[in-house]
């Protein structure tokens, strides 16, 4: 695949009208409202994952509806003093896995919550435990046009949810320093975190790779990738839906999200992604705290990479920003 998106002068100025909802604020204040209304304490039980220098625990705590979200928080041992947290959000299809798969920033001295996404699982890795009980409409398949008339029907708006309460649950955790933390992800899990930072105002850092979710519309006129293509099948099929789909999905951008972060932002993205095309990562990234005043951001670029980005090496810079700002 050769760079097929926008040149990399005009990427760096890209800020499109995403088409924004003029009640988009009062749309999710009243979600997140509503979902904080269920008692917020996590359930913490003990794992022995066989490890001697980590602690793990088998989180569940209530997100979207108050409906049970697993995950797994992975620790140093023998520690003392409140710990910095990384919650971080996973890719699309994916599950929360096993416990021992993630022990890289636990081993940098972080506290890190890993948590499922509803209804996935199935699709890579080593799968998931969160199912996500409410039902849809004729929908193609995938989570892309679950509830898609309706963006309070929308699954995204239910896992965005997830996302917000589960920072909601690190923080109430004993031996966590609630002012330190941050948010992290790749693909879908970076659109995630690109929502949680922009409704989570507090929220210290966001390290996102080739973000999902950001400029939808963007990414179905230039991209037949999936899962944005699950968006044109559906549309192929439902003509009539049209203007009811995009209302939805302006409900859900990261851009808009973005707009409202606060937290230092640190991106990625790769110029020969079809998944996530640049011009739909940089439509984020630019528009990164115009209304909050974000302090610090960045973004790396992979000329010759597609989906996969920087891949292991974003190990590397996501640690020192993190060290940075936590």
């Amino acid at each position: 695949m050769a760079q097929f998106d926008l040149p990399r002068a005009e990427l760096e100025a890209y800020r499109p009208d995403v088409g924004e909802p003029p009640d988009f604020d009062d749309f999710w204040a009243a979600t997140i409202d509503e979902a904080r209304g269920h008692d917020g304490t996590p359930v913490l039980e003990r794992v022995d994952a066989g490890l001697t220098e980590l602690v793990v625990d088998d989180v569940t705590f209530p997100g979207f509806g108050g409906h049970p979200i697993r995950g797994w928080l992975v620790r140093p041992a023998h520690v003392d003093g409140p710990l910095p947290a990384v919650v971080e959000y996973l890719g699309y299809g994916g599950g929360r896995g096993l416990p021992h798969e993630r022990l890289a920033l636990a081993a940098a001295g972080y506290a890190h919550l890993v948590m499922d996404t509803r209804g996935q699982g199935s699709g890579w890795g080593s799968g998931g435990d969160t199912p996500d009980p409410v039902g849809s409409g004729p929908a193609s398949p995938g989570v892309m046009t679950r509830g898609v008339l309706d963006p309070a029907d929308h699954y995204y708006r239910r896992v965005f949810t997830d996302g917000v309460r589960a920072v909601d649950a690190v923080r109430r955790v004993d031996g966590i320093d609630p002012a330190r933390v941050a948010v992290t992800g790749t693909s879908q899990g970076g659109g995630i975190a690109v929502a949680v930072a922009g409704l989570v105002p507090d929220v210290a850092a966001a390290a996102v790779n080739v973000p999902f979710l950001c400029h939808y519309r963007r990414a179905v006129e230039i991209s037949d990738a999936f899962p944005y293509g699950e968006i044109t099948r559906y549309l192929s099929v439902h003509r009539e839906h049209v203007d009811a789909v995009w209302r939805t999905f302006s409900y859900l951008d990261g851009v808009s999200f973005a707009r409202r972060a606060r937290a230092a932002g640190l991106f990625s993205t790769a110029l020969m992604d079809t998944v996530c095309p640049p011009s739909t990562v940089y439509a984020a990234f630019n528009a990164w705290g115009e209304r909050a005043g974000a302090a610090d951001t960045r973004i790396d670029v992979y000329p010759y990479n597609g989906h996969e980005g920087g891949d292991a090496y974003r190990f590397a810079p996501t640690l020192a920003w993190l060290a940075k700002h936590l």
